[in-house]
């Protein structure tokens, strides 16, 4: 068997959900296949050498050991670690500064800015959505008023981002194992993100959730796109999370769950063969 390292946070208090049920069924189903070594994230280095591919989950936000991440993404470079995901995606694992660049090329995204002068590119709303840079799990995220803009913007130096504040009629969430669509999952009660449905996707919602797909350039990985449906009914993007996407796999149905887990068993050795040829 080939030796992982499987690095998470297994009691970080994430709201709504526990990340030790999720990654408790997940190492039981990835034993059968692979010699697993469990750690916290910020004990990385110690095992690092031995394995053959890292895998990082449920690590949390990774502002909390800033930098001890940036240490390792150093070492990935400079010692060729093999991770999963591969690092060197263009959304959330650099942070949320892509949502300016995705705003900036017209994709279906919440409008984002980060300076007051952009200020007019937004649409005319009473309330703003203001959110660190390298921000994660809705911490530091706070909602002002339009008054309050210009000074919350001056004070934060263009380290946090500005999103009009949108009414949605609720949340759904696209999962991709290497650009490969999996499962849906939205939330019904707005008021509730955490709380999730499956979710049947049309046609159009699977065109909306690979283009942001296609746009990033991960090797491999699971991915997860967030969106808002509007109340005029259009997708638009709330973050692409390309470094550690929660799964949700308890709420999902058997049948789901269990090819889930095939196609990211498949996924993982796909990823060691790589690495290795290369």
């Amino acid at each position: 068997m080939k030796k992982m390292l499987f690095v998470t946070d297994l009691y970080y208090p994430a709201k709504g959900r526990n990340y030790y049920e999720e990654d408790l069924y997940l190492t039981s189903q990835l034993r059968e296949e692979f010699d697993l070594i469990i750690c916290h994230p910020e004990d990385m280095e110690s095992f690092e050498d031995v394995v053959d591919l890292i895998v990082f989950r449920n690590a949390g936000p990774v502002a909390n050991f800033k930098e001890k991440y940036q240490a390792f993404r150093k070492r990935i470079v400079d010692k060729q670690l093999n991770t999963y995901n591969s690092f060197n995606g263009k959304a959330d694992m650099n942070g949320k500064e892509y949502l300016l660049e995705l705003t900036n090329v017209n994709f279906p995204v919440i409008p984002t800015i980060d300076s007051v002068e952009n200020v007019k590119f937004l649409p005319e709303v009473e309330h703003f959505i203001v959110k660190p840079k390298d921000g994660a799990d809705s911490i530091g995220m706070k909602r002002i008023t339009k008054e309050e803009l210009p000074n919350e913007i001056d004070n934060e130096q263009h380290s946090i981002l500005v999103q009009p504040f949108i009414p949605f009629e609720y949340e759904v969430s696209f999962y991709f194992i290497d650009k490969d669509y999996q499962y849906a999952l939205y939330a019904p009660d707005k008021d509730k993100r955490w709380e999730l449905k499956e979710y049947t996707p049309t046609e159009q919602d699977l065109s909306f959730a690979q283009k942001f797909i296609d746009w990033n350039n991960i090797d491999y990985g699971i991915q997860r796109v967030d969106a808002c449906r509007t109340s005029s009914g259009e997708l638009l993007l709330v973050e692409l999370e390309d470094l550690n996407p929660y799964l949700s796999l308890l709420e999902l149905s058997p049948k789901t769950r269990a090819e889930f887990i095939q196609n990211m068993k498949e996924s993982l050795i796909n990823a060691l063969s790589l690495n290795y040829l290369g």
